[in-house]
């Protein structure tokens, strides 16, 4: 472990966030997300680790973290960190997968959706929402309480509302 991990490690806070594992090139080779950034950092650096943990410490010379207000903000930094950056270690938020946002669309009649992508098209977007289901039960309250276009295209530009 070479000195400015050393040093960084020393002052790392005791709060949730999210750290960036640099190689020698200052690429960033792995993107974790903890509750306890000073518990989890650590732990790379201290203990015994799997093969995997064990190549990618090796590969570590530097390392920066952000501090989030709550884990869920960590794990939604994450999963944007990993889409920015590509990191070789990181496998399981690769894919196209995203996080699902409440959508009211900027149609004449609007319709409230759920999708995972944000698009430049005028329409409102909420979230993200870390739990779908907690997204699906606030479309389900926000039907009930305001009633939108629920159908794709009416016929004859008439308004499709289900009460």
């Amino acid at each position: 472990m070479n000195e400015t991990i050393r040093e960084k490690l020393a002052v790392l806070p005791a709060q949730p966030g999210c750290y960036l594992m640099k190689d020698k090139q200052s690429t960033v080779i792995y993107v974790g997300k903890s509750k306890l950034l000073k518990n989890r950092v650590r732990s790379y650096f201290t203990g015994a680790n799997d093969r995997k943990t064990q190549r990618l410490v090796q590969e570590i010379q530097d390392f920066e973290y952000i501090v989030t207000n709550s884990e869920i903000e960590a794990l939604i930094l994450e999963m944007n960190l990993i889409k920015k950056y590509d990191p070789k270690y990181n496998v399981m938020l690769k894919d196209d997968k995203s996080y699902p946002y409440l959508k009211i669309t900027s149609e004449r009649h609007p319709r409230l959706l759920i999708t995972r992508k944000i698009k430049k098209d005028k329409g409102k977007y909420f979230g993200p929402y870390p739990n779908v289901i907690a997204a699906r039960e606030t479309k389900k309250l926000l039907d009930r309480l305001y009633p939108l276009r629920k159908c794709n295209n009416p016929p004859g530009g008439c308004v499709c509302i289900i009460i």
